[in-house]
């Protein structure tokens, strides 16, 4: 098998990304054998928010890296210790990589798995510093611990034509869900959401999953915003001036919502006529003044310990100046971390199949061959209002 050809997206430097050939993938951690893994052929992998950071060179990753965490796919060889999982079997990919052994495996908190990154808790495919892991914008990836990490669709046929659902099903659903429920989002809540990208995107049909009243969506691409007003959600462009709380009671008649969900992370800019500029806290910031006393702010958006190209000597090292002592007046409660993608992902599938949502359209699902993926990843820095889904061997297509 080792002799079989594969090829991947590979990080190159700072704003630049290649389709390369790359190792086929062996069952193997380092020199020892992973007689708990799979070799994957992947159907479907998706370009993330995240990735962006490391492409535009905003994180300490390195030249060479596999890119990749969003994958689904066809299980092509299953290691001798694999019990549950079978050849053939199409399964989607929690983008944690997780022992399943481990005290927070076992609380079910499959984010900061504590076996499979030497340097800190939490591991996930292709990114910096979550252990190494080859990267799954491929053709073909190895998964570790698959009896445990591995979703299998229950119909391999129904999954296919439902795929480009399915596919989110490796992150971005999940999570936005996450910072939903982390948020305390439920009926006749009234929420805000930063950020329509992708993940923005998929927290604000959560937040209607879940109940919500009034979903508000605030980003500075017009693209995005309408895309949120397509399925329902009010928006607030943050490119105008004007006082955001002004702009919050304009549509529900009170200065402060219910739930926050900040999707947009460590890049945030300024509102108005500052949004050209960097202001790494302003979304925290902002959570603190718009949720009410006693509310829940859910931080799926992506905080890093490094980020090279930051504004300041302080934020460079993840040290944001934040003004913690009014979220701590209001008593909020303030979620982060990776989501620990098991504890939804057969959920939102059932919610899937049973057509309760469609968020492949939410979210402007396009599917790109796995050698059109650097100009997705062009079209996305640049603000497309689209989640890229790489197809490496014309699966979808067919």
């Amino acid at each position: 098998m080792s002799s079989n050809a594969n090829r991947g997206v590979v990080y190159k430097g700072a704003g630049k990304v290649a389709v390369e050939s790359i190792a086929y993938p062996e069952l193997a951690i380092g020199n020892r054998k992973c007689d708990h893994g799979v070799i994957l052929k992947v159907v479907t992998t998706n370009i993330c928010g995240s990735d962006q950071h490391m492409v535009r060179g905003r994180t300490t990753a390195e030249e060479g890296l596999v890119l990749g965490h969003e994958i689904t796919g066809i299980v092509v060889e299953c290691g001798r210790d694999v019990e549950f999982i079978q050849q053939g079997d199409l399964v989607s990919v929690p983008f944690n990589i997780a022992c399943g052994r481990c005290r927070s495996c076992k609380e079910g908190k499959t984010g900061i798995c504590l076996n499979v990154n030497p340097a800190r808790p939490g591991a996930a495919y292709g990114y910096v510093d979550m252990g190494g892991w080859v990267g799954g914008q491929a053709e073909y990836v190895m998964v570790p611990y698959a009896d445990f990490n591995l979703l299998k669709f229950p119909d391999a046929d129904q999954a296919m034509e439902k795929i480009r659902d399915l596919t989110l099903l490796s992150d971005i659903f999940p999570t936005g869900f996450h910072g939903c429920v982390t948020a305390g989002v439920g009926p006749g809540s009234t929420v805000y959401i930063a950020g329509a990208g992708p993940v923005g995107l998929a927290a604000a049909v959560s937040a209607h999953l879940l109940g919500a009243a009034c979903v508000i969506v605030g980003d500075m691409v017009e693209d995005r915003l309408a895309q949120a007003r397509s399925f329902g959600c009010e928006t607030i462009d943050l490119t105008q001036d004007g006082d955001m709380a002004d702009k919050i009671e304009a549509i529900l008649g009170e200065r402060e919502v219910d739930a926050f969900v900040d999707c947009v992370g460590f890049e945030a800019h300024a509102c108005g006529c500052n949004h050209g500029k960097e202001a790494p806290a302003t979304v925290l910031n902002s959570a603190m003044t718009l949720t009410r006393a006693g509310g829940q702010i859910g931080i799926p958006g992506l905080y890093v310990t490094e980020d090279p190209g930051a504004v300041d000597a302080a934020a460079k090292q993840g040290a944001l100046s934040m003004r913690f002592g009014l979220g701590w007046a209001k008593s909020h409660s303030f979620h982060t971390g990776q989501c620990p993608v098991m504890k939804y992902h057969r959920p939102l599938m059932q919610a899937i199949l049973f057509n309760k949502v469609k968020i492949a359209d939410a979210v402007n699902v396009e599917v790109i061959t796995l050698d059109q993926a650097p100009n997705g990843y062009a079209e996305f820095d640049g603000g497309a209002a689209k989640k890229y889904v790489i197809d490496p061997h014309g699966t979808v297509a067919a």
